[in-house]
């Protein structure tokens, strides 16, 4: 097996716990959950389901960045809602920042996320060659 190699951008928020943003093995890069924290404070945005995706989109994508690629190489997301009659919503801005053929997915009810997190998105991308 490759090497793993450990991605890290100040252009998304730090973990919050014994992980790393991201993940590099081969030309697969495991995208750990990204809630809405904005990076420069580690607080959640305000402004509700909309204002969370989006600020959790573009963490991801400051990730992939860091990684060498981008959110379009993204195969496969994980989507979890404590609330999830936010579905549509989810998918409606999932469309501003992807194309298709969109990645696969999953979106998952779940009780609650960190900080009272409404939204968290993780992920799996493929670099290209």
């Amino acid at each position: 097996m490759s090497q793993r190699e450990i991605i890290h951008t100040d252009d998304a928020p730090a973990a919050i716990g014994p992980y790393s943003q991201a993940v590099r093995a081969g030309d697969t890069v495991y995208l750990s959950g990204q809630i809405a924290l904005d990076p420069a404070t580690m607080t959640l945005v305000e402004g509700g389901i909309e204002a969370q995706t989006r600020r959790v989109f573009d963490n991801l994508t400051a990730v992939c960045r860091a990684a060498g690629g981008e959110l379009a190489d993204v195969v496969k997301l994980q989507i979890y809602l404590p609330d999830l009659s936010h579905f549509e919503t989810v998918n409606a801005i999932m469309k501003e920042y992807l194309a298709e053929p969109f990645p696969a997915r999953a979106a998952l009810g779940v009780r609650a996320l960190p900080k009272g997190a409404e939204v968290e998105i993780d992920g799996v991308m493929v670099l290209p060659d």
